[in-house]
């Protein structure tokens, strides 16, 4: 259990943070300049707060009061940066023990195989960092800090330099690294996918401040939160689990608590837990359930709230059997259906607009994407 409780003035900017990382991926989310990267540089002792304390599992890293400030060397803390940073001089084995060699024997809680394994870097091991891709050298990286049995590993947008080919793949490596090594893991990003598939708890940083802290459907599923969480990307996340596949019609049937959900084909098995994310944009509403139509997905609820927002577009949150679905629609399509909180709706969604990239694989198996 990660516990910071920090201020730091840093010119105009001030920093406030009280936040709490327990086991699982916790990501720190917000837009550039909110603090995110100047919080976990002073839980790795990179940076130095002005006040407050930093503690891991009970020891005290940081205590202003105390007069305590641990070296970053003697954090056992594990740090991903947004670039590699491997030693050039020395091959992909020798980068990976370089941590581990300097970690008593009996304090080792990770193996060398067992990270080669998860990051599937073993016909690397021989190579010198100028002779991999990006993603390799990232997941080297990732290795090398595994390999120093951190007692939690910090990872600034690790995935930030990469396109969109390698940060898929190395998104799976970090969902099965998470679960393996039951490590508790600390990420900073601001791409909603890497949320989606990675995070247990999420972290919303304002202006260096913590804006709202839960887990990630209840965060990503508040219309209040939109300015930080992004507007294009306004919609519910729920949980399911993956019913079916008709492999002809190239559909997914997956059960949530509102009742099933077809998507475009995804490959998981039958019983996998999913998250999935639903865009506001996407969802149509009526007042009776419409019929020859060629929408697949029509949903009772009941009105839970109904919200103007910015740009002539209405807010309005949907209960379906105890899943809450997000809709926009224009303030001319409110002012003639004349919803209200209470009232039945139905709301519309085409199975084509749930892709796979909106379903993150949450099986409790290493929760490894498959």
């Amino acid at each position: 259990m990660l516990d910071v409780r920090i201020t730091r003035r840093q010119g105009a900017f001030a920093l406030d943070v009280d936040l709490a990382a327990g086991p699982g991926v916790t990501a720190l989310f917000g837009p550039s300049g909110s603090g995110k990267t100047s919080v976990i540089d002073m839980v790795a002792g990179l940076s130095r707060p002005d006040q407050g304390r930093i503690a891991v599992d009970g020891r005290v890293l940081f205590d202003s009061r105390a007069g305590v400030d641990l070296a970053p060397e003697r954090r056992r803390l594990g740090y991903v940066f947004q670039d590699a940073r491997l030693f050039p001089h020395l091959s992909v084995l020798a980068n990976l023990r370089f941590g581990m060699d300097r970690v008593p024997a009996a304090e080792r809680s990770v193996a060398v195989g067992d990270v080669v394994d998860v990051l599937g870097i073993g016909h690397l091991l021989d190579r010198r960092p100028a002779r991999l891709s990006g993603g390799e050298k990232q997941r080297v990286a990732i290795g090398r800090a595994l390999l120093a049995s951190p007692r939690i590993l910090l990872m600034d947008e690790p995935l930030a330099a990469l396109d969109m080919g390698r940060k898929d793949e190395l998104l799976a490596f970090i969902a099965g690294m998470a679960g393996r090594f039951a490590m508790p893991i600390l990420y900073v990003s601001h791409a909603v996918d890497e949320v989606l598939r990675l995070a247990d708890t999420l972290v919303l940083m304002e202006a260096g401040r913590v804006a709202a802290s839960g887990p990630v459907e209840d965060i990503l599923s508040r219309a209040d939160l939109r300015h930080l969480t992004g507007r294009g990307e306004a919609g519910a996340v729920i949980r399911a689990e993956v019913r079916g596949h008709d492999p002809g019609c190239g559909i997914t049937a997956l059960a949530f608590a509102g009742g099933t959900l077809l998507a475009g084909p995804v490959d998981l098995p039958v019983g996998a837990a999913v998250r999935v994310r639903i865009h506001a944009r996407d969802v149509a509403l009526a007042l009776v359930p419409p019929t020859d139509i060629s929408v697949r997905n029509i949903l009772e609820g009941r009105v839970v709230s109904v919200t103007p927002a910015a740009g002539h577009v209405v807010d309005v949150m949907l209960d379906c059997g105890g899943a809450v679905i997000w809709s926009q629609i224009t303030a001319l399509a409110q002012s003639q259906l004349k919803l209200v909180p209470g009232g039945r709706a139905f709301a519309l969604l085409k199975a084509v607009t749930v892709s796979r990239s909106d379903i993150a694989d949450q099986s409790r198996t290493g929760r490894r994407e498959r």
